[in-house]
């Protein structure tokens, strides 16, 4: 183990992903961050540092077991994030937090109950209750009328997309399309991050319906660019489907990363999702 000297402090970290979305996380009950979203942007950065889409730590919590905190990887906080969450429950558990199988969570967006699914002792996969998905427009937030955002045209570079907006504790803008593949989202995301009609940005999500129960994803991130994965966005968009009337309310949806299984339960409203986490590697930083 590394000491502290001349001013270098050591910390410790988990390199984790879920459906290829990639996080660093510290373990805040012995490690200490004082400025999380400076060292987001620095540790992030996939040339300079050890690259992510961003930084969580995994703190005590009043109000749950634990507490999870999320930092993109440009340096703000999100509220919420699916795939960080199943692997803070595969980390709590495996390296001997808790013995709990189902977690309680508090997260930006409130509490997330996580079920383990437990193999020989390993954390396989997670069931993550992301609640109930958010529709009134002003608290997603969306400056549109109305009760729901459904399949409303919103014109980006005189190009005229339909957009359906869920927020799971962090805003959503879902558009349906054929050929996402061939999609620029470096040039269009940014332009639907920013527009003006959403007050806080906007995660964006791009879907392909290949049937009634198989979605394919592409997305882009709030804060991060386009990653491989997006729990909460694979949730809005299964939401957003169901609303417009293109999928059964339980469908695989097929990411860059990785499948996510999605269900919104018509008995109680809520969203599960259900997928892999999995470490990449451990390591010491002296900072």
């Amino acid at each position: 183990m590394k000491t502290e000297r001349n001013g270098e402090r050591p910390l410790k970290f988990t390199k984790m992903q879920g459906a290829g979305n990639d996080y660093i996380y510290i373990n805040g009950f012995t490690e200490k961050v004082e400025n999380p979203a400076d060292l987001a942007i620095k540790l992030s950065n996939r040339n300079f540092g050890i690259g992510s889409d961003g930084l969580v730590l995994i703190l005590p919590s009043e109000s749950g077991d634990f507490k999870m905190r999320m930092f993109n990887s440009d340096g703000s906080e999100s509220e919420m994030c699916g795939n960080a969450s199943r692997c803070v429950g595969k980390y709590v558990y495996e390296n001997g937090l808790t013995d709990k199988t189902e977690i309680n969570l508090e997260t930006g967006a409130g509490i997330k109950i996580l079920k383990l699914h437990v193999e020989s002792g390993r954390v396989d996969k997670v069931t993550v209750d992301m609640g109930e998905p958010i529709l009134q427009p002003y608290l997603i937030p969306v400056t549109l009328n109305g009760e729901e955002v459904v399949s409303v045209p919103l014109k980006i570079d005189n190009v005229e997309y339909k957009i359906t907006c869920v927020s799971m504790g962090n805003p959503h803008a879902v558009v349906f399309t054929k050929g996402i593949d061939q999609l620029k989202l470096t040039e269009l995301g940014p332009k639907f991050e920013n527009n003006p009609i959403f007050p806080k940005r906007t995660n964006t999500e791009f879907i392909e319906i290949l049937d009634r129960s198989t979605l394919k994803m592409r997305v882009w991130e709030r804060g991060a660019g386009e990653t491989l994965a997006c729990g909460t966005g694979a949730c809005a968009s299964l939401v957003a489907a169901v609303l417009n009337g293109f999928s059964e309310r339980k469908a695989t949806l097929q990411l860059l990363g990785g499948n996510l299984e999605i269900e919104w339960n018509e008995g109680t409203n809520h969203v599960f999702m259900t997928g892999s986490a999995v470490t990449v590697f451990e390591g010491i930083l002296t900072l």
